[in-house]
């Protein structure tokens, strides 16, 4: 209509050198008489006017490590805000407008520019520090010592030297960097990882001692199994008994290491049982047959067992007979202890000149003895 006048921003193509402070009272007098709902389009073009604006002083902090489109894209950002809080009353928008859109540019290399997170109050630190090395530097025509720093800013020393090793989270070295010279190291090899097997250092030295309380031929079982990998069927075949009584044999001794890991002293070992064929302990018995002594081993022989094998068979080779004869048809197992003694009675023999041999050797206790160095023994 011919008698209303409206006031509006200048169209984008007289935006050589805008007078954003002309456009901020033009968009100021337009939205007086709007609903905040209708406000919105004349915002919109307040923005997009002053964009160029924003975009040059975005260009002033290029070549600082941060992208140009991201210092854009904060200049905008800070933009936006002053158009918002923008009061006609305050003063000249174009001031305004640089001042925030300024310091959200500040504050996005403060807050978003560090490769490492520094505490607020450390990163305003490092900002005084390097103000004060500059001045004292000029001042002193030398680098200022943290006693200097420390009295130019009237802070603790200690704050100061945190201030300067926490710079160097800015912009920390990479991982990928090369160590230098000809290696193909990087510094990434040079650094520490977490071990996260120490965790189990305890329950590792806790086991290991009490696998040794087993008899020998659980712990074998469990070797053979947990740590040679082979299957049940196997380790039947190698025992010549049943995969069903080493699926037995292994549940026992299993259970037996749960209960003793939790237990502040481990519970005795139950052998004997139905499950098992060997009985519960270390039988030893000394016959005289003529002019042979028989020595019978029946049982587990494990180092309780070991000193009682050891006496029957010096105190069987000491009488002087013409053969001792050491009948293993009983015998389930030898853990260390039981072939000491053993070893021990063959020395003995040795030395005084009496024959001794082993008869009805089992297959699983054959192979411990041979492995030991018994093999030179006959076997009846």
């Amino acid at each position: 209509m011919f008698g209303q006048t409206t006031t509006t921003t200048p169209p984008p193509t007289d935006r050589g050198l805008e007078d954003l402070d002309a456009a901020a009272l033009a968009y100021a007098a337009r939205i007086a008489g709007l609903p905040p709902e209708r406000r919105q389009e004349a915002r919109d073009d307040l923005v997009r006017f002053a964009l160029p604006f924003a975009g040059r002083l975005a260009r002033r902090y290029r070549g600082r490590g941060e992208p140009l489109e991201d210092l854009e894209q904060v200049a905008r950002l800070g933009l936006v805000n002053a158009v918002d809080r923008y009061d006609p009353e305050r003063g000249s928008f174009t001031a305004y407008a640089a001042i925030t859109i300024v310091g959200e540019i500040k504050r996005h290399f403060r807050d978003r520019t560090w490769g490492v997170h520094v505490p607020r109050r450390l990163r305003d630190l490092i900002l005084e520090v390097g103000q004060a090395t500059s001045a004292l530097t000029s001042e002193l025509s030398r680098a200022p010592t943290v006693a200097e720093l420390a009295e130019r800013l009237e802070t603790p020393q200690e704050e100061i030297l945190a201030a300067l090793e926490s710079a160097a989270g800015y912009s920390p070295a990479s991982l990928n960097a090369p160590v230098g010279g000809e290696s193909s190291a990087e510094f990434g090899d040079l650094v520490g990882e977490s071990d996260n097997a120490l965790e189990s250092v305890d329950d590792r030295v806790t086991v290991s001692g009490l696998l040794h309380r087993l008899p020998w031929r659980e712990r074998r079982i469990l070797a053979m199994r947990f740590y040679g990998n082979q299957t049940q069927a196997e380790i039947a075949a190698r025992f010549g008994i049943s995969q069903m009584h080493v699926s037995r044999l292994l549940s026992r001794a299993l259970t037996w290491l749960r209960q003793a890991m939790l237990a502040d002293a481990p519970p005795p070992w139950q052998n004997g049982t139905a499950e098992s064929s060997e009985p519960a302990k270390t039988r030893i018995s000394v016959r005289h047959n003529g002019d042979r002594v028989v020595v019978e081993v029946g049982g587990e022989v494990d180092r309780d067992g070991a000193d009682q094998l050891r006496r029957a068979m010096l105190e069987a080779v000491t009488g002087q007979p013409a053969e001792v004869v050491v009948d293993l048809v009983g015998a389930g197992g030898f853990d260390a202890g039981g072939i000491a003694a053993l070893m021990a009675g063959r020395e003995a023999a040795a030395r005084t000149g009496v024959p001794l041999r082993l008869t009805r050797v089992q297959p699983a206790v054959r192979r411990s003895l041979t492995a030991a160095g018994l093999a030179a023994a006959r076997e009846g």
